[in-house]
């Protein structure tokens, strides 16, 4: 059986995969069916349904996202997972690399409950506009 550093070192390379495929419903699937997220305080998206609508924005907006996980660090059912997002704009075409992360907190069978995760949101924009 895997140890617990195992199990949380592949939910992250597997979520950073996920939303690497351009399948919005895979990232999904990483949440609890009643799981939230929410980027840089804004109200939090509740349920798979929506999580997986606000990853399909960033897929459409960048249709060759790769995320990379660049760190986990957790202690219980708590964890963080520092990530780097790399792609071109689909209208501007230009290149965007920004850097964040997101503090879960998991269920019993490693599911995220809720997320709050942070990115420099004015960085992100300017790359996106090229200036």
């Amino acid at each position: 059986m895997a140890s617990i550093r195992d199990r949380l070192n592949n939910l992250a390379r597997d979520y950073a995969i996920a939303w690497s495929s351009g399948d919005h419903d895979a990232v999904a699937s990483f949440f609890a069916a009643d799981g939230q997220i929410s980027m840089n305080r804004a109200e939090p998206l509740k349920g798979r349904a929506a999580i997986a609508e606000m990853a399909r924005g960033f897929q459409s907006d960048f249709p060759d996202l790769e995320l990379r996980c660049d760190m986990m660090r957790w202690a219980g059912p708590h964890a963080i997972f520092v990530w780097t997002f790399e792609g071109h704009h689909t209208k501007t075409g230009n290149h965007v690399l920004t850097r964040g992360w997101e503090e879960w907190d998991l269920n019993e069978d490693h599911k995220v409950l809720s997320s709050q995760g942070w990115f420099d949101v004015e960085d992100l924009q300017r790359q996106i506009d090229g200036a």
